[in-house]
């Protein structure tokens, strides 16, 4: 029998050891964590930490949720199935007709569930696939600043010089296009729109376009409702499929169960991971309309997409959202955290900042060059986990879990102003 010995204060010089250079987050808290609860964490020296980053927008029900932790314990005790592929099972049927009855049904919308693989970039690859079966097409037209994952498909939608580099290969059969607020002035519309009109304009009739209502990754850079319902427009007139990418905005963050809902479009496909799974555990579902759900058995498949530990988690997720009272606290909260980051703009000049994104999912943009970073670098040792976002990480952002109560915030804002006041004063 081997036994490995682990030190009780376990140190970072074990992963820089051990890990592959890739590691990134590790880099940024530069700790070992070790226990976490609700919206704090807690490293290997007890020292304790807000979380404004909720696990880049999957811990959106807050670390380890008392009720869902109870029913998971409960089903490994009864030993119940936890691998099934895409077997039918208890936990996948009650996660379906849930999942029916809670979100689809009230908003009128008809689509069929799809579970692709546990991650972000296995839904936006079934979706893109899917997209370009039903049209026999193969071009899709994304945006400018776009993340949609890092897998071949997806990185051929994302904007990033530095993420689509790492493929090592041409991406191909993708048209980038100016997001929303690219242009100074209101012509996104009108430049797509004659792109597609124009048939010496070198872009072919598309399969899809795929956007993300807040660009997570790409900056907070949040569509206008306007801009949403345009694009829409154009995918109706061009008989295009619209793919809404809900993986980080959507199951709340934004404010809605998914983001788009307020602009009142209803997408031909929706990609939905992060929070979808309530606890942290890894799932994925790509939602297709019903006319469009031209799959045959196993045409797209994978070995984990029956996780069902998500599924009774993600169930339990749901009766969040049963009422509005849940939707209307992270309203008021998004308030709160829209007030302070005006007030930290314009208190702090200096900063010369400009406020990006909407509901709990909002930042701060810096023009000058690192500013964020040591923000962000500063806010750690004071006890509060936040990420940068952008091409040039020049976005620090807010991104609690949505249990989050007030005090937490205020505590993060305190906590924030703190780490602006000493980066300023360097």
């Amino acid at each position: 029998m081997i036994t490995v010995k682990v030190k009780p204060e376990m140190e970072m010089e074990v992963f820089e050891k051990y890990e592959s250079n890739v590691r990134s987050y590790s880099r940024s808290f530069p700790t070992v964590f070790k226990k976490a609860k609700g919206y704090k964490v807690w490293d290997v020296n007890e020292k304790e930490y807000i979380d404004f980053f909720a696990g880049a927008g999957t811990l959106n029900y807050g670390h380890n949720n008392d009720k869902m932790k109870k029913l998971l314990i409960e089903y490994l005790e009864e030993d119940l199935i936890t691998h099934s592929l895409d077997m039918a099972t208890v936990a996948r049927g009650k996660f379906l007709e849930q999942f029916n009855e809670v979100i689809l049904k009230p908003r009128n919308l008809d689509y069929k569930v799809m579970f692709p693989g546990p991650t972000g970039t296995n839904t936006v690859e079934s979706a893109l696939k899917i997209a370009r079966k039903v049209t026999g097409r193969e071009t899709v037209i994304s945006f400018t600043n776009a993340f949609h994952g890092m897998t071949i498909g997806s990185l051929s939608v994302t904007g990033n010089s530095f993420k689509r580099h790492g493929a090592g290969i041409p991406l191909s059969h993708t048209v980038s296009m100016p997001y929303d607020d690219y242009f100074s002035s209101n012509r996104s519309i009108e430049y797509i729109e004659r792109f597609l009109e124009d048939s010496g304009s070198g872009v072919a009739l598309p399969a899809a376009i795929i956007l993300e209502t807040v660009q997570g990754e790409g900056g907070i850079n949040a569509a206008s409702y306007e801009w949403l319902r345009d694009i829409e427009r154009l995918c109706r007139r061009f008989d295009i499929l619209l793919i809404v990418d809900d993986v980080q905005a959507g199951c709340g963050r934004t404010g809605t169960f998914f983001s788009f809902e307020p602009a009142g479009i209803k997408p031909d496909i929706v990609c939905l991971s992060k929070s979808i799974g309530g606890y942290g555990l890894p799932m994925a579902i790509t939602l297709i309309k019903s006319e469009h759900d031209i799959w045959e058995p196993a045409e797209h498949n994978g070995t984990f997409r029956g996780n069902n530990l998500a599924f009774i988690a993600a169930s339990e997720a749901l009766t969040y959202w049963e009422n509005k009272d849940f939707s209307n606290g992270i309203q008021e909260k998004s308030e709160m955290v829209s007030s302070f980051i005006d007030h930290v703009i314009e208190e702090y000049k200096e900063l010369k900042g400009e406020k990006r994104g909407r509901g709990l999912m909002q930042g701060i943009a810096s023009e000058i060059e690192g500013l964020s970073e040591q923000i962000c670098n500063e806010a750690f040792n004071r006890g509060l986990l936040m990420e940068t976002s952008g091409p040039n990480s020049e976005v620090f952002k807010f991104l609690p879990p949505l249990i989050i109560d007030k005090e937490g915030l205020e505590k993060g804002f305190a906590i924030v102003e703190e780490s602006v006041q000493t980066v300023l004063n360097k």
